[in-house]
This record gives C-alpha cells, structure tokens and sequence, in this order.
C-alpha cells in the first residue's frame, strides 16, 4: 500500500517459517497425538468458550471481582489489571506486588494469566518480525510485526494477528487455507499475540489487523471480545484496528449493530460474481450484491469507509477491463470505500502469478481517473515468507518438533515475510 502509510499498515500479514530448525535434542510430537492438533477439517467448530479460569482478556471491574471472590479488596482486581496489561507479567507467581497469599489462591483457584510461549521468531531484512506462538493444545499460530517508521523518526507498529487456527474457507490464493483448519481461537489467545509483538519490539503497537489466519467473521464472538479488550485494556484505539473478512453471511450486518469505530476490510478480489467464485470459493453462498449491500449498510451505520481488498493475479483479474467493471461497481453502491491492490505474493504449488508493475499501475490508474481512493500494498518482510497471502503454518500437515533445550531458539538461514 503505496497511498499513505498508514494504508500500507493496515493490510500486512505473514507466512511460513518453520524449516529450518536445528534442535540439539529433539522430541517429535505427531499430529496425531496432539489431540487433532493439525487436523484439516473443512468445516469451522464453534468459537472456543472462554476458558473461565484465564485472566487475559478480562476487563478491570471483571479482575477486581475476582479479587473480592478470593477474599480481597476490589483494588487488588486494579493491580492485577496493571501487571497483566502495563507490565505483562506471563505468570502468577511473579505477581511481586500482590501477596504471597493472594498469589497462591489464585493458583489454587486455577487461576492462570493466558500467556503462551513463542515457538519461533524471524526476522526480515527490512524489520518485519514473523512469530509462532505455541498453544497451550501444541497448536501453533502466527503474527508479524510490521515497523514503519515516519519521516519524524516516530515508529508505527502493526501488529497482523490471526482468529483461527488455519481457515476453512480455502481461498485459492491463499497459503493458509492449504493448511486446513482446526479451531477458532479464544479471546486471550488473539489478545496475547498484541502483547507478544510488544515484547519483541519493546514498543507499543500502534495499530492491529485481524488479517493473519483465519476468517475474524466465523469467530465473530471472540473477535469482539478481544477487540474490546485491546481497545479498553491495551489502550488501542478503535480506529487504529481493522477487522478483514472474504464474507460470511449475515455477519457485517451483526459487526455494524455494534458501531465500532474500526475499519471493514472485505477481501473482494474480483468485479463481477462468477469471476469471483474462482477465486474465493465460499462466494456462491454469498452473492456480490449482498454483500455490496451489506457494506454499503456498515457505512451508513457507523461512517467508517469500507477497504476493499483486491489481489492482483496475473492474467487473471487484473486487466483494464477488470478495473472498469470494478469501478462501476463501486459506483453503483455509492461513497464510503477504498481500494487496496495487493500484487499477489507467490506461494508453493499454486499457479498464480504475480502481475508485473506496469498492470499494477495500469489497474491503479483506472480507478483513479474514476474518482475511486486506491492504494497499493507494499510488501514487507518478503525475504522471511511473512508477506500477505503466505500465511502457511507447515507445522500443520507435519509433526510438530519441539527443540528441548529452547523453545524460542532463533533458527539459522530461514527466511521470513509479511
């Protein structure tokens, strides 16, 4: 995204990562015995239920119930909320602040914070950070953090984050849903990937996307939660976080009910119905009109522009022609969007192409000669397979190796994008 930066923030993802591990000594997990770890099933579970027991993710009144329910005052619930959120302490028992005793009710209780381990960190050329979180069930996930620093000298932090595990809907353009699909992730699991990315970069993130795995509208309840927890707990503006979806039914409609002040970013990738079935299948239950009409409704809802997401494939959807269509079909719906072209980023055993600059801009230039805002992605983190479109978790469809004498152990010539 070439516009403004901050469009190019707002629409970075990540990618695959883990061949190149030198494990000293190593314990080879199968998918198999994690309990359908790295399961391709086609069809999504229902969201997660909110382990009761977690802290991560609860708001301050909720923390100082918690407090009261083991016998203490409310303003130990205050105190739990500034170590998990300000100091992000991962575990209980470095709670320094709080006593020895209310330390160990909490445990007792079965209290725990909601932190889990960074399985592998890559770094690209241009700064881009690609983690792997490992799940308290061994599944693993993926989040980047995207540095841009502006001409001041001030850094902006993105951090892309996922909602599921893997994704059930099988875009043909995209890496993630090759991995399959195994389950929605819980609030605390979306929030902690914010909070790891502000561990690595020891910076505030300054601006979220749910564009990592997964489709956000089929974990809308946990979408939500977490959204409301990094705006009131992280301190993350609403308008500094975009939610993507391919769309599901039924969905937009329920996200503008609550009238967020927070950006849609439907991934739209063609002009016309048929065209757009090709590419993303899960597009005949839910015609181009509908969901038109549907964006055209979150706009009047909540005054937020829409950002349409549009991946260029070569020889595919991204000729003069195309854009003319996809510019009266904008029209046709009328004000309240923006275009995001996206060049796509080659992945492993698919057949598309990426289209050559000179289509990118002939696409652009279309657009805007018909009075349509675009803006073009800037890749980043090429170089470390984290760039949008190449979120591919190879830990799904080959047994998970766990290196024992560390975890977070930087691998050696690997590459790494977003």
């Amino acid at each position: 995204m070439i516009a403004t930066s901050m469009s190019l923030l707002q629409h970075v993802c990540s990618v695959p990562i883990a061949r190149a591990m030198r494990p000293r000594s190593v314990t080879v997990i199968s998918s198999r015995s994690l309990s359908a770890t790295t399961s391709s099933s086609s069809t999504p579970s229902r969201a997660s239920q909110v382990d009761p027991h977690v802290l991560l993710g609860m708001s301050e009144p909720e923390l100082q119930q918690v407090a009261i329910d083991l016998g203490q005052q409310s303003y130990r619930g205050k105190q739990l909320h500034h170590l998990i959120y300000q100091r992000k302490v991962k575990e209980i028992q470095d709670f320094s602040q709080l006593p020895l005793v209310f330390r160990n009710d909490l445990q007792e209780a079965g209290w725990k914070v909601g932190r889990s381990p960074i399985f592998q960190t890559v770094t690209a050329a241009d700064g881009t950070v690609k983690l792997l979180i490992r799940l308290e069930d061994n599944r693993l996930i993926e989040t980047v953090g995207i540095p841009v620093e502006d001409e001041k000298g001030s850094m902006r932090l993105t951090a892309c984050i996922s909602s599921q595990v893997g994704c059930p809907l099988r875009c043909s353009f995209c890496a993630t849903g090759k991995g399959g699909f195994s389950r929605n992730l819980q609030r605390h699991e979306i929030v902690e990937q914010v909070l790891a990315i502000e561990e690595i970069f020891k910076h505030r993130v300054t601006n979220v996307v749910f564009m990592g795995m997964g489709e956000p509208m089929l974990n809308l309840k946990s979408v939500l939660e977490a959204h409301r927890c990094l705006n009131k707990d992280v301190q993350i503006g609403q308008r500094m976080i975009t939610i993507s979806t391919v769309g599901v039914p039924n969905t937009i409609k329920k996200l503008a009910s609550h009238k967020l002040q927070s950006t849609l970013a439907l991934s739209l990738h063609a002009p016309n119905q048929k065209l757009r079935e090709t590419i993303v299948p899960s597009a005949k239950s839910y015609p181009l009109e509908a969901i038109m009409k549907d964006c055209k409704e979150y706009f009047l809802e909540t005054s937020r522009r829409v950002s349409f997401e549009y991946t260029l494939l070569a020889e595919v959807n991204d000729r003069v022609e195309h854009a003319k269509e996809l510019a009266e079909l904008l029209h046709q719906w009328g004000r309240g969007h923006h275009v995001n072209l996206i060049p796509f980023n080659p992945i492993q055993g698919s057949d598309y192409k990426r289209p050559y600059k000179k289509a990118v801009q002939a696409f652009a230039a279309v657009l805007e000669s018909r009075k349509i805002t675009v803006s073009v992605r800037q890749t980043r983190g090429l170089d470390a397979s984290a760039a949008c479109g190449q979120l591919r978790n190879e830990f799904q469809k080959s047994p998970l190796v766990i290196n024992s004498d560390s975890l977070e152990s930087q691998p050696e010539n690997v590459a790494v994008a977003c």
